[in-house]
């Protein structure tokens, strides 16, 4: 199979979460088949939902994978695993150590009870679009518009850039 361009989603708010996403980061240049291609900042922000809990770091990652997206699901969950991740909580958006979406793959459509791609929330977090925008441009995703479009309309919320310690 041909490398595809994927963009994974992540976000911590437990524990130490930039040391957890910027080692989550190097992970994911780990896992086989899948090479970083680019990375985000790191971005500060509050979490969305009722329940009171610490703000987020998020990041966005594009990677170049030959994975199938189960394949890769499997891989992101390993990951999370590693980090204590409890997806036993079924309250949604709960805290977590470490989430790992992957929010588009190439140009592919999916849904089933595993995974959906798009991301079935994307278009509306701006700590998702933001970091894209940064690692992506403003490119055009079908069905939903460019991600300038997108990041206009996403709900409101705090957010902050953090500062590249890497750089």
């Amino acid at each position: 199979m041909p490398a595809e361009e994927v963009f994974i989603a992540l976000g911590s708010n437990l524990g130490d979460s930039i040391t957890i996403v910027e080692q989550a980061l190097q992970a994911l240049d780990n896992i086989g088949r899948c090479r970083l291609l680019a990375r985000s900042s790191l971005y500060r922000s509050e979490a969305i939902g009722d329940i009171p809990q610490d703000d987020y770091i998020n990041a966005v990652a594009r990677i170049e994978t030959s994975l199938e997206p189960m394949a890769l699901l499997l891989e992101l969950q390993a990951i999370e695993h590693a980090y204590y991740r409890n997806r036993e909580n079924a309250e949604r958006w709960a805290p977590r150590t470490l989430d790992l979406d992957i929010v588009l793959f190439g140009n592919r459509q999916m849904n089933d009870s595993h995974l959906t791609i798009p991301h079935p929330e994307f278009s509306r977090r701006r700590f998702v679009l933001e970091p894209m925008f940064e690692i992506g441009g403003d490119r055009f995703i079908a069905g939903y518009g460019s991600l300038s479009y997108l990041i206009d309309k996403a709900d409101a919320l705090r957010m902050e850039k953090l500062e590249r310690t890497d750089a």
